[in-house]
């Protein structure tokens, strides 16, 4: 199965912009993504944004930014956060290879993603769970590679969840609209409490001034020096750093 052919045009239009390279199959799956994705939000609210061409540059696009960082990584399966809709667990998945677990609290979001996994073909390397990430972690310590976040929480709050879930020099790579100083000084507080330090911050604008962009990397380089993952709902009410 493929996109349709309008979508397949407007996403190929959506990553020659932004200078992102795929193969054509690549395409293909990332356009089906996207259709499945505006048809189940008839039903199911999985995203604010109805439009292919928007959501070829805010969804794809800004999931594929990651790509850079992502690949500096340690090799071996990683884990996509707050996966909401599969974004950007499955681009990822689908342009690297690598194998992931896409998480979400919300079980209606997580069985819609479980669907698109299934009709995209990943069965074999990519699943979806429903849980919170304290009670994922406690489960699957140290198992991952990487960890990726695109708007889930305060990057304190991201450092705290994936801390417990990376192996030595696993790297968490977040991306964030515009954090600001505080914010950034918070999350690498958060990260040496957590045995992580920040390895680099870049910045990127999305095509037509869709919005900027900074993807934050963090490498898990100690033990942590509190009992991770703390109790559900401890990060966002009694935050680290």
């Amino acid at each position: 199965m493929q996109g349709t052919t309008a979508t397949l045009e407007e996403l190929s239009l959506a990553l020659d912009e932004a200078g992102i390279a795929t193969t054509q199959r690549q395409r293909e799956l990332l356009a089906l993504h996207l259709d499945l994705v505006i048809e189940r939000n008839r039903v199911v609210n999985l995203t604010r944004i109805t439009s292919v061409r928007e959501a070829a540059y805010l969804h794809v696009v800004d999931s594929l930014l990651l790509l850079e960082a992502f690949s500096r990584a340690p090799e071996g399966p990683f884990v996509d956060m707050g996966t909401g809709a599969g974004f950007p667990g499955i681009p990822l998945a689908i342009v690297t290879g690598r194998p992931a677990v896409l998480v979400d609290s919300v079980g209606k979001k997580v069985a819609a993603v479980e669907d698109f996994v299934r009709e995209l073909g990943l069965g074999d390397a990519v699943r979806a769970q429903a849980c919170r990430v304290e009670d994922f972690a406690r489960q699957n310590r140290n198992a991952f590679a990487a960890v990726t976040a695109r708007a889930v929480a305060q990057t304190n709050v991201i450092v705290e969840y994936a801390a417990p879930l990376l192996a030595r020099g696993g790297h968490l790579v977040v991306a964030k609209a515009r954090p600001t100083a505080e914010e950034i000084e918070a999350g690498d507080r958060a990260a040496r409490v957590c045995g992580l330090r920040r390895v680099s911050r870049e910045t990127f604008s999305l095509p037509h001034d869709m919005g900027h962009r900074e993807i934050l990397v963090y490498q898990r380089t100690a033990n942590p020096s509190v009992r991770l993952p703390r109790a559900v709902g401890m990060a966002k009410h009694r935050p680290l750093g």
